[in-house]
């Protein structure tokens, strides 16, 4: 199976820059979308015949989301995590398939000045309980933009982007958390050493033409299906936001 993700910033926007071009290119069996900014019904979505779609909206309008795009019929599908308080912006859609479940996330930022951190740790705490629960039943593999670069590895300028939002040592000890709770971060997994490898770039200072970024966005497996994993894709020569889109194939 291929599946792909994607941080649209947008995706009425990225409709306008080619992303019909490589949805089709790419061909995933399921495709994966963050921060689609719009309600469903608001585009006129003419580029995934032969998928089934899935939108968790925001109740805020022109506010993160998320979506789904699959070819093969989930047994199963939930929007956010059953806790009120989290399930109001459209963070998680949750897929159940024969063999596991795939949850999408476009995980809350702690924005500048760190402002919403405190909720971001509460919101750490509750998504992995949810994660660790599905695992019970059938492994997950859990995908889409996590808003945290792990490790310094995981960045250009990880000394003065310390303690920044996405890099601050509490998010980055919630990952480390969720990993050994039983978790596999599969392009460490398969490439534990790749340098300059990002998914995000920020719009100022030509940061993505000169390739100083973050990796943020990420396919993340339960432990006993790691060996499954085949291969790790961040494509990052696609435009049309300012994260690229990322993937996998596995074989259950």
């Amino acid at each position: 199976m291929k599946l792909v993700s994607w941080n649209v910033n947008g995706l009425r926007a990225v409709m306008k820059k080619g992303f019909q071009d490589f949805f089709k290119e790419i061909n995933a069996d399921v495709f994966c979308i963050q921060e689609t900014k719009m309600q469903e019904g608001q585009a006129e979505i003419n580029f995934a015949s032969g998928y089934e779609m899935y939108f968790n909206s925001a109740v805020k309008k022109g506010y993160s989301g998320t979506a789904v795009f699959t070819k093969i019929k989930p047994i199963t599908v939930t929007y956010g995590i059953g806790i009120e308080e989290h399930d109001q912006e459209g963070r998680v859609i949750t897929l159940e398939f024969d063999k596991f479940y795939l949850v999408n996330c476009y995980t809350p930022n702690a924005k500048r000045e760190l402002e919403r951190l405190d909720y971001r740790m509460i919101w750490e705490d509750e998504f992995r309980k949810y994660l660790l629960k599905l695992n019970e039943n059938k492994p997950v593999v859990l995908c889409g933009d996590l808003n945290v670069a792990h490790k310094e590895i995981d960045l250009k300028n990880p000394k003065s982007n310390r303690g920044n939002a996405g890099f601050t040592d509490e998010e980055r000890g919630k990952m480390t958390e969720l990993l050994n709770a039983g978790f596999t971060d599969t392009f460490r997994y398969l490439y534990p050493d790749k340098t300059d490898s990002y998914s995000w770039w920020s719009y100022f200072a030509s940061s993505r033409e000169r390739n100083i970024g973050w990796r943020i966005d990420y396919f993340i497996v339960s432990k006993s299906i790691e060996n499954t994993i085949q291969e790790a894709y961040i494509y990052d020569k696609i435009l049309g936001s300012d994260h690229c889109p990322v993937g996998i194939d596995i074989k259950f």
